[in-house]
């Protein structure tokens, strides 16, 4: 037999183009079986996005979005099989909660905050479904991730649009995060395509006059009436007003704008120019606070109003407490609800700065006790009771910041109006516009019984009359009620 030669170039390239085949053939195997891997991390309409690598979308329980939301989450799943199994003696529609589950340090709000978000949406299925709130038809309650800062809004919301029709039949969507340009977008895009929407925590006051809006806390303007009079009460008079300057806050621009107009008047006054500095400037914004006490120390204010996030005013406080400059003046702090999104270390060590400080909160489970008639007893019980059903489900959760009851709230008037909306047309025909309409007649008899306060609502979607804890930050790091008003000037005196 007549022994073949090859080239030498013809047999290296052989060799290399085998070699490269293999190479391929292995990576394409490790390529796919990551793909796989990712995917089989997120379910239903979730996948992964973004710089973080998140999974966003929605869920109704099969995806766990964060490990320490999985308890809620399996309650929520098991109550949404049980309203699925019963469809054809019960029909259901869909809520959905929306919010960053997924959280980095971009986020003002903590995991501690939503996860006692969806632990009361969860209360709020349950009473709707099978408690002492029974409505009809029944609610599957979906879950939302729009992921860090918003970031991935648009996908969720189209994720969620997509269940309007067929067996999802989704209706309203609560929650929607706090008030920043991200969840502003969102709340419009789902109003224009006919989804009721009910904001939990929600108060820059130029959000409002949005078609089947409505929101469950108070305005930035309740809270700045509330803390203007509680100063004024205390006779400080005079403040200096801090204020974060980011454009995207839209919390902190209108909480600032809403006392400078309600504080001053013939006997107080606010001191000092424009104080700021700029969160959206993620190299400075903390050096900046650390030169405005300094400033303060000019002004000599008898208060300090602070407009900004929770977790800006942590960083203020300590500048605050380590000044160089009148060491021998002692400051007070009045400053709003996102106080509550800091963590129960943060608090700890916001009181140790020495530095009093109150602020207006959104929930407290003491409310009742301070002003029963101004909160349902009823849903107040299930927060406040050792047999309540929150305590039996989550004995070792610390629900100290208020949000459990924002969420229930916001769920439980999208519950009331998919009851109202069946009762006047038939369950038949519950959709987004006929949920939205319902919640401009619930007054009188019909307002919704809020563990944060009895709730009914303005053309424009603010809460008319809304209850306002004022709460005080104690040396261990909890809060303390204090008092509670509203616009109509109701005051529980502390005790």
């Amino acid at each position: 037999m007549r022994r073949i030669e090859w080239p030498l170039h013809l047999v290296i390239r052989t060799v290399v183009g085998v070699v490269a085949a293999g190479v391929l053939a292995v990576a394409g195997v490790v390529a796919w079986n990551w793909w796989q891997e990712s995917r089989a991390t997120c379910h239903e309409d979730v996948v992964r996005r973004g710089p973080h690598d998140e999974c966003v979308g929605v869920t109704a329980g099969d995806h766990v979005f964060a490990t320490h939301l999985e308890d809620v989450q399996k309650l929520i799943a098991k109550e949404n099989a049980r309203v699925e199994a019963e469809s054809d003696e019960h029909p259901y529609v869909s809520v959905a909660y929306l919010t960053s589950f997924t959280l980095t340090d971009d986020d003002s709000n903590s995991e501690d905050s939503v996860r006692h978000e969806l632990m009361g949406a969860y209360l709020a299925q349950h009473r709707h479904n099978r408690g002492d709130l029974p409505g009809s038809p029944k609610m599957r309650l979906l879950v939302a991730n729009s992921g860090s800062d918003s970031a991935q809004w648009e996908y969720t919301v189209d994720r969620l649009l997509e269940r309007r029709d067929g067996p999802d039949r989704l209706v309203a969507v609560a929650g929607l995060g706090p008030s920043t340009e991200r969840n502003l977008a969102a709340l419009k895009k789902l109003s224009e395509n006919d989804v009721a929407t009910v904001a939990s925590i929600m108060t820059a006051t130029n959000i409002k006059g949005i078609d089947g809006f409505v929101r469950v806390a108070p305005t930035n303007i309740d809270e700045a009436k509330a803390g203007a009079k509680y100063l004024k009460e205390k006779e400080f008079k005079t403040v200096a007003v801090v204020q974060d300057d980011a454009s995207s806050n839209l919390y902190a621009a209108t909480l600032a704008q809403a006392f400078r107009e309600e504080y001053p008047d013939s006997e107080h006054r606010l001191v000092g120019e424009s104080i700021s500095y700029d969160s959206s400037v993620s190299s400075a914004w903390e050096g900046e606070l650390r030169y405005i006490p300094g400033r303060l120390c000019e002004a000599e204010p008898d208060a300090v109003y602070f407009a900004g996030r929770g977790r800006h005013l942590a960083h203020f406080l300590n500048a605050l407490a380590n000044r160089t400059r009148c060491t021998e003046r002692d400051f007070t702090v009045l400053t709003g609800d996102d106080t509550t999104n800091l963590t129960p270390q943060q608090l700890v060590d916001a009181a140790r700065t020495g530095v009093r400080v109150y602020y207006t909160g959104l929930a407290h489970e003491d409310m009742y006790k301070k002003t029963p008639y101004a909160v349902s007893k009823l849903s107040a019980g299930h927060f406040r009771d050792e047999k309540g059903l929150m305590e039996t489900w989550f004995k070792d959760e610390a629900r100290y910041d208020g949000q459990d009851i924002m969420g229930h709230d916001a769920v439980i008037t999208a519950a009331q109006g998919i009851a109202m909306a069946s009762a006047w047309q038939g369950q038949g025909k519950v959709t987004g516009p006929s949920v939205a309409r319902m919640f401009h007649q619930m007054s009188g008899s019909e307002q919704v019984p809020g563990a944060s306060g009895f709730l009914s609502f303005k053309k424009n979607g603010d809460p008319r009359d809304k209850a306002v804890p004022i709460l005080r930050l104690t040396t261990k790091g909890d809060s303390v009620l204090i008092d509670v008003t509203s616009a109509t000037g109701e005051v529980a005196r502390e005790n």
